[in-house]
């Protein structure tokens, strides 16, 4: 009788040095991800995330539990996905853009939390700084030197004196580019003239009340008017006023030219922190990081539609031309 009880006691040691010897990545872990809204830009940081997972060796339904929730542009359900996956126990949740940021970092201080998108994580109260922050937060931002945005301003719509915007007032993101616009546009001659948009099925209205107004559209990252980017496209049209994007996901969608964030490669920037998170570092000893990944793209197209011609050298200049 004291030969089987030898024999499962043998096993037993053996599968227990067996799980301690299996490397940190191949047992399980919980990525819940989130974004406040679904559209091209924000999708491509979501799938750039699961790509860096990928090839750090984290497989979804082998050693990875995935989950993915979208709030559909609503901040209140953008909490409810927070709560639940802080109830769900993941081992980082990563929330993409400012809203779900912010939700997420209402509902915990423990859990790791890693930002994607958010252009200005500080004025979001989601880290002291840009340097470690010693809590459960870290992340990369989107923010573009607004700098060089004017300058593709200018070089599309030379003539042009007030910049209309369409814009979010509840988001942080997009007052923070607001409030810099300005200050920054009368020190190269021109205005803004603003109109708000608090939900997506406002983007269209809030355009066209511009017409008149603007010689040009500038569009930031704004979810609520690039989740309904078409409207604002269909005024273009109507109008005549040519629109410049920050995001080049635009472009193919109507804009006529975009000095913007590779998003796909902002993702996988994104997930290589996870996957640093994931194999023990801490949140809070990691610096938030921006993306310097930026490509110009044009559509001359979409420009004879909105009544301009793109100078043929910006053309040449771009790294994808959208026919």
């Amino acid at each position: 009788m004291s030969f089987p009880l030898s024999r499962k006691a043998l096993f037993g040691a053996l599968a227990l040095a067996f799980v301690a010897a299996m490397p940190v990545h191949a047992q399980q872990k919980s990525v819940a991800i989130t974004a406040i809204v679904e559209h091209p830009a924000l999708d491509s940081v979501r799938d750039g995330v699961k790509e860096a997972l990928a090839a750090a060796g984290y497989e979804d339904g082998k050693n990875l539990k995935w989950q993915y929730q979208s709030a559909q542009g609503n901040t209140g359900t953008a909490a409810q996905i927070a709560r639940k996956f802080v109830g769900d126990k993941a081992d980082v949740i990563v929330a993409i853009a400012t809203p779900s940021a912010q939700a997420v970092a209402a509902a915990t201080k423990d859990i790791p939390l890693v930002y994607s998108a958010v252009t200005d994580p500080v004025v979001a109260k989601l880290v002291p700084s840009m340097a470690p922050s010693g809590t459960n937060v870290t992340g990369v931002s989107d923010a573009l030197e607004l700098g060089k945005q004017i300058e593709l301003i200018k070089r599309v719509a030379p003539a042009a004196k007030r910049v209309g915007i369409v814009y979010n007032p509840g988001e942080a993101n997009s007052v923070v580019v607001v409030e810099q616009l300005r200050e920054l546009l009368p020190k190269h001659g021109l205005s803004l003239v603003e109109a708000a948009a608090p939900r997506s099925v406002d983007v269209g209205s809030a355009a066209r009340s511009l017409i008149g107004k603007a010689d040009v559209f500038y569009t930031s990252t704004d979810n609520n008017v690039v989740s309904a980017y078409e409207a604002l496209v269909k005024v273009g049209m109507d109008a005549k006023i040519p629109l410049v994007a920050a995001d080049t996901d635009s472009v193919a969608r109507g804009a006529v030219a975009a000095y913007g964030m590779d998003y796909k490669a902002l993702g996988v920037q994104t997930g290589e922190i996870v996957v640093r998170i994931l194999k023990g570092e801490q949140p809070g000893a990691i610096a938030s990081e921006t993306s310097n990944k930026l490509s110009l793209h044009v559509n001359p197209g979409a420009a004879q539609k909105q009544g301009i011609t793109l100078a043929e050298d910006l053309v040449k200049s771009a790294s994808k031309v959208v026919q």
